[in-house]
């Protein structure tokens, strides 16, 4: 526990494009599997966000303050305080090993230079489309919203309309996000595909953000951190190990001995049923395609599933849609190609 990485969370708000803002469990699920969040800071002029704050406010995110000013002074004043903050908590509180700056401005790339000279790590949040071109380079790490686990490529028709609607599944971890109506929310599904998906998922984000082993402690934790009501018990298991060789049992996962012992290594399978994943995801192509240029990969998945309810590119070790047909495309089942007058990616067969 003690090295785990912790991690202070500062989010220019007004700077983080709608999409952001409107659903920010796809950064908690990455940060959980990157460590533990104990600093969770935004700044904005709040009397613009009076819904946002609320939210925020029951997910434990200190709120700064940046009343309104003219012009490019009150910007800076707002980029200034951030960088303040930052720079004196790293001082402050050495157990504090990683910084997230959710922003895409390159106004931040000193304060960048600034904390990994101190020895800390650094990874920014940023859209793709709004992020400056300085900013990632300068980063240990920069993780593309829109390429967030979690984060389904919008229609062409929802880019352009400003609806301020919360998308239905923000329960995680960073910013826990509750329903804004007092009603309880409802009960999680506790079957066996939604749990396979959660832990291969999890175990997915877990070898690409770290590189290395991951152990069943480890993984139990970050489960944990991304829904801290999770319970092996409420899927019906006695014990996390159990749970385990279930779904090792099932070609979810894959358990080898780790150094300690009781605690062992977890990982996807190298290729699970990728090849007939394939020929599925070719035969609903082939059967939705027209003739008019392909298929739409919004809303693919869901054509997907229709044929395969229990379809999940997680279990493959994908971590998103995209780069599951990406594969697909690389091994010849299916074309990918970027349609920019529908602004999405169009498949062929």
């Amino acid at each position: 526990m003690d090295q785990e990485d912790r991690i202070a969370l500062f989010l220019d708000y007004e700077n983080l494009a709608l999409g952001a803002r409107d659903n920010l469990g796809p950064i908690a699920d990455a940060l959980a599997e990157r460590g533990r969040v104990v600093v969770r800071r935004a700044y904005a002029d709040w009397s613009y966000f009076d819904e946002d704050r609320r939210m925020l406010t029951r997910s434990h995110v200190e709120l700064i303050e940046m009343p309104q000013r003219m012009g490019a002074s009150r910007k800076n004043a707002a980029d200034i305080k951030m960088a303040v903050d930052a720079m004196e908590l790293a001082f402050e509180r050495d157990y504090i090993s990683t910084f997230v700056l959710c922003t895409g401005d390159s106004d931040f790339t000193p304060l960048v230079d600034k904390l990994r000279g101190l020895n800390k790590r650094v990874i920014g949040v940023g859209v793709e489309k709004s992020t400056s071109a300085l900013l990632p380079p300068a980063c240990d790490e920069f993780l593309y919203y829109d390429r967030l686990e979690g984060v389904e490529v919008p229609s062409a028709r929802s880019r352009g309309g400003r609806a301020r609607t919360r998308e239905p599944n923000q329960r995680s971890a960073v910013v826990e996000t509750e329903p804004e109506t007092s009603s309880p929310p409802a009960e999680p599904a506790r079957d066996g595909d939604t749990l396979a998906v959660l832990v291969a998922q999890t175990v997915a984000g877990l070898q690409g953000s770290s590189g290395g082993e991951v152990t069943a402690s480890t993984l139990k934790r970050t489960l944990k951190r991304k829904d801290p009501t999770f319970s092996e018990s409420d899927y019906g298991f006695r014990a996390f190990g159990e749970l385990l060789r279930h779904l090792a049992d099932r070609n979810v996962i894959e358990l080898a001995d780790g150094r300690a012992k009781g605690d062992p290594e977890v990982a996807l399978p190298e290729h699970g049923d990728q090849d007939a994943a394939f020929a599925l995801l070719r035969s609903v192509v082939q059967d939705l395609d027209a003739g008019d240029g392909g298929v739409a990969l919004s809303g693919l998945k869901n054509q997907v599933r229709r044929i395969r309810p229990d379809f999940s590119e997680k279990k493959l070790g994908y971590r998103t849609f995209l780069q599951f047909c990406k594969a697909a495309a690389t091994s010849g089942a299916v074309q990918l190609r970027w349609n920019p007058d529908a602004d999405d990616y169009q498949l062929t067969t």
